[in-house]
């Protein structure tokens, strides 16, 4: 079902940065987009090699990885099932998984935090499962991101990605030192209190001075937004042509754009932004953004 896709960059007209590129892997597919595509590559792969038919995963009621694991199973002729944390709602975003064929289960909150438990109980009933955590965080994920690094120039000085469990993040630093580059990671919590992706990178590859976290941009949550963020879309958005989304990538530009008001980079210096997609979440804001 996966193939090499190599997904292009894209010069942004700044009037601060000259070198301001973006990667764009919100292009490698509609549905299947961006670091999701990334992550998945070697899940689905794993999965395969141990025989099972049946991904069994978790997430929110507009999670993208919810609707990417489900368009990845439906073509690759597997079986998938997500536990969808809180109450039973109808969205876009799962009509899309159920559109594809995946099973949902709603779940309670307290009872989701367990996640482990909600697998056991649930594989002891069903043949063939595999468990695919939340974001879809694996080594086999961060396998997959490392390998961004692969197609970036080797002039980098700063690459920038939004971050919500981290797993795209480790990937890009494992990428960085197996490469031997000097670039900065610069690493954006899309949740409050996000220094706690320092330690979730610290579970695939060894942390060091090259990892920066800017935690001042999450905009009071994960999926939280204010008026100056959604402005930011808005004005981005018109100025470039490229969608962004109020969950991640907005707030990835919104800081790349504070730091160079503020004068952080130098002259210069090249600097990359991922575009990790995950477009479908504008559909929960469009209320917002018209």
């Amino acid at each position: 079902m996966f193939t090499d896709l190599y997904s292009p960059l894209q010069q942004l007209r700044h009037a601060r940065l000259s070198q301001l590129w973006i990667k764009r892997d919100d292009l490698i597919d509609p549905y299947i987009s961006g670091n999701k595509w990334r992550k998945l590559k070697y899940i689905l792969e794993d999965a395969s090699t141990k025989g099972k038919n049946h991904l069994v995963t978790f997430g929110g009621a507009y999670s993208n990885h919810l609707v990417a694991t489900a368009a990845a199973a439906s073509r690759s002729g597997l079986k998938a099932t997500a536990f969808v944390r809180g109450e039973q709602v109808n969205n876009e975003m799962l009509v899309l998984c159920s559109l594809y064929g995946m099973e949902l289960i709603f779940t309670d909150r307290e009872t989701y935090k367990d996640k482990t438990a909600c697998y056991t109980a649930y594989a002891e009933k069903h043949a063939d499962t595999y468990f695919i955590d939340e974001g879809g965080a694996s080594a086999e994920a961060v396998r997959g991101c490392a390998e961004i690094i692969t197609e970036l120039p080797g002039d980098t000085a700063h690459l920038f990605c939004a971050a919500g469990t981290g797993t795209t993040a480790a990937g890009l630093l494992q990428g960085i030192q197996k490469a031997g580059l000097t670039a900065k990671l610069h690493v954006i919590p899309v949740l409050k209190g996000g220094e706690f992706i320092r330690d979730e990178i610290a579970q695939y590859v060894p942390v060091t001075d090259q990892l920066v976290l800017h935690t001042d941009y999450h905009f009071g949550g994960y999926a939280k937004t204010k008026p100056d963020l959604l402005k930011f879309i808005r004005d981005f958005t018109a100025a470039h042509g490229i969608l962004i989304d109020p969950v991640y990538t907005a707030k990835l530009f919104f800081a790349i754009y504070d730091l160079a008001e503020k004068n952080y980079f130098r002259e210069g210096e090249k600097i990359i932004a991922l575009h990790t997609g995950g477009l479908l979440g504008i559909m929960g804001m469009k209320d917002k953004l018209i």
